[in-house]
């Protein structure tokens, strides 16, 4: 039987289903709402297994709804008596809301998803009668908002799944992860082997833009300890360092063992004991002066810079920097977990309160050419379903064209979003069988609530444990809008069956007529959707090369990072080894740190410093702009040249700490973009 597959997680959050849905009804029914069918279907819509997930999105939800009813209240009676200035109005209204929610990419993009099609739910049937837009726009929010509190409250308040108990057992496991990684690192294995460095590296990307989406939900858990926003900002800086860093490491080890000049003896020991202490953390007493004596070490052991530098020497001076700058990240992440467990606000270390003062928005990558255009093609769909509406003068026509706008707008983010409105359709045409039967079989014989309730219940039951699987949440989503917006739940039973095939006509072929839409407007597949991608980390990495001001290291690492993320599961899709793509992309990652490096050391240094550093950066901006992803190529020799020239002029400066910081940034440059190169040889 298929009901034995599921377990208890799926049927605790069914039955919340249920019982939102139900008492959403109820209300809905005793305060004389016409339409309460969308109070029961928007309390499945909302329905979330994270408390705090459903109570953010619940408080975007609502106000959405209103912003999307007043706008409608606006355009409907100004633009009434031209149906086609009426479309065209609400087509927009959409079309800016969706470019706007693709560019924010948070759950907050729910405010301006919901204003869009909610002016669409409103404005398209009230053409039909436009003086009662006002009372139509008053009671779709009303019913809107009964369906949205009913959920937030069953799902938020009744065995409560909550955001915190899930961030920290996430944090756990991604600390845990992080450390093992660099203890492969630091020993020369795992992280050097493609497959493990692909899988691990992927992971993490992906885990910090899961911390990154659970923090939005965090103000409205429902935990009695709420952890601050802002210290799980600053961890996620420091996690995502963790990545540039451990692979620095092991590249300049693996490059040393290449070249037969192994680390010292006492640089191999230090980093056996950072693997140790890697392996067993220290509690919070001693963690602090633990690794302020492992950074002490490896500070020790750098070999000096001088005007007769060789390339073993820059070697394991960046092996023991970047360890150093690698045990205090891990240091500070442990830190930070502690204090996003702490039950006080007050720091837990003196660096923790350090880290929270600098702790910022973490910036994400935005693609504002692929939001224009699924926002265009959303109000193209519009434009040609209403033109063929108003040309044929069909009665429900308006019914289709809603339905078709908001397919655009739910699957505007998608590379592809005809197979995902594909199953949507199919559980649409499922949903209407399940209610045809209801209307025409069952419903008719049910006299009262509870009896209704007790017919309804084993398909709602059923839909809810599928709903709560990924795998068939749009077939089942498209099955319970289908059927529950058309099986009759009004204030009282009609039982007409003309209006039933009309409606439910009217559904499938709007859903089907943006199948077609998106795929003429919005396909662009998932190659093009990866070399967007790629080329955006380029362009900004040209840009930031030649950018005057001070670098921006964290805001740099944080996009990047999410671009990883969404670039990983587009690899996947292609059926390829997305291997070779991410290990590229952290080449570029680690290339941008080194570049926000020598910004720095622009501005700070002398201006014959400036001026030994200004032609690397030009030539980093040059390589990257001129780069294209269906011919990728190695840079130009003229770079490496350029930067042998910065390694001689820099480490005959006269500031030691310049002398350092510079051959850091630029031997790291070097390894990162000319990994084969011969071994850097001093001018004379």
């Amino acid at each position: 039987m298929i009901l034995e597959r599921f377990g208890t997680r799926e049927a605790l959050f069914s039955v919340k289903c249920l019982i939102a849905a139900t008492l959403a009804y109820y209300i809905a029914l005793r305060i004389g709402l016409t339409r309460p069918y969308w109070a029961v279907t928007t309390s499945y819509i909302v329905a979330q297994p994270l408390a705090g997930a459903v109570l953010s999105k619940a408080v975007f939800r609502v106000a959405g709804t209103v912003l999307g009813a007043m706008a409608a209240v606006v355009l409907v009676p100004w633009l009434v008596n031209a149906p086609e200035l009426l479309s065209l109005a609400l087509a927009l209204w959409l079309g800016l809301c969706l470019y706007i929610s693709l560019l924010d990419r948070t759950p907050r993009a729910y405010v301006f998803l919901l204003a869009g099609y909610t002016a669409s739910i409103i404005g398209f049937p009230s053409v039909l009668a436009p003086d009662a837009i006002f009372t139509t726009a008053i009671l779709r929010v009303q019913e809107i908002t009964i369906g949205i509190l009913c959920g937030s409250l069953i799902h938020g308040l009744v065995f409560p799944q909550t955001v915190t108990a899930t961030l920290l057992a996430r944090i756990d496991a991604i600390i845990a992860d992080a450390e093992r990684w660099s203890r492969d690192s630091l020993a020369g294995k795992g992280a050097g082997t493609p497959a493990t460095l692909d899988a691990d590296r992927r992971r993490l990307a992906l885990d910090i833009n899961e911390l990154h989406q659970l923090s939005i939900h965090l103000p409205f858990d429902t935990a009695r300890l709420l952890p601050r926003v802002r210290t799980l900002r600053a961890l996620q800086a420091e996690l995502s360092m963790l990545l540039p860093l451990a692979s620095a490491v092991d590249d300049r080890i693996t490059e040393l063992l290449r070249r037969a000049d192994a680390p010292r003896p006492e640089a191999l020991a230090l980093i056996e004991d950072v693997r140790e202490w890697l392996r067993d953390p220290p509690p919070l007493a001693d963690r602090s002066a633990s690794a302020d004596a492992l950074i002490a070490r490896a500070r020790a052991l750098e070999p000096p810079v001088t005007d007769t530098l060789v390339w073993r020497d820059a070697l394991r001076l960046s092996v023991l920097a970047r360890l150093a700058d690698l045990i205090d990240a891990h240091r500070n992440a442990r830190d930070l977990r502690d204090q996003i467990r702490s039950p006080s606000r007050a720091p837990v270390t003196p660096s923790v309160a350090g880290l929270l003062a600098r702790s910022a928005r973490r910036p994400l990558h935005r693609d504002r050419g692929i939001a224009l255009r699924a926002a265009a093609g959303t109000v193209a769909t519009i434009l040609l379903g209403s033109a063929f509406w108003i040309a044929t003068g069909w009665t429900d026509g308006a019914g289709a064209v809603l339905i078709a706008g908001v397919c655009c707008a739910l699957f505007g983010n998608s590379d592809d979003p005809a197979p995902s409105i594909m199953a949507f359709f199919y559980g649409t045409i499922l949903g209407l069988i399940v209610a045809a039967i209801y209307a025409f079989a069952i419903l008719p014989r049910v006299t009262d609530f509870v009896t209704l309730i007790a017919v309804l219940s084993p398909a709602m039951l059923l839909g809810g444990m599928f709903l709560a699987r990924p795998a068939t949440t749009l077939v089942t989503l498209g099955a319970l809008l289908g059927g529950l917006n058309t099986v009759g739940l009004n204030d009282r039973y009609g039982g007409s069956f003309d209006t039933f095939v009309n409606g439910g006509v009217s559904q499938l072929i709007g859903t089907l007529f943006a199948v077609v839409t998106v795929g003429l407007f919005q396909t662009i597949g998932t190659d093009n959707s990866a070399r967007r991608l790629i080329r955006a980390g380029w362009a900004e990495l040209a840009r930031k090369s030649e950018a005057p001001g001070p670098p921006d290291a964290p805001g740099w690492v944080s996009r990047m990072l999410d671009r990883i993320g969404l670039l990983a599961p587009r690899l996947a899709l292609q059926g390829q080894n997305p291997g070779k793509p991410l290990l590229d992309a952290l080449t570029d990652l680690r290339v941008g740190v080194n570049v926000g490096e020598l910004r720095q050391l622009r501005i700070d240094g002398t201006a014959q410093e400036s001026a030994i550093i200004a032609p690397v950066l030009r030539g980093v901006a040059t390589h990257y702009r001129t780069l294209r992803a269906d011919r990728p190529a190695p840079p130009e020799p003229v770079l490496l040249d350029g930067i042998d020239a910065a390694l001689t002029g820099l480490s005959r400066s006269e500031d030691p700490q310049s002398r350092r910081r510079g051959v850091l940034a630029l031997t790291s440059l070097r390894r990162n973009l000319f990994p084969m190169a011969q071994a850097y040889e001093a001018a004379a």
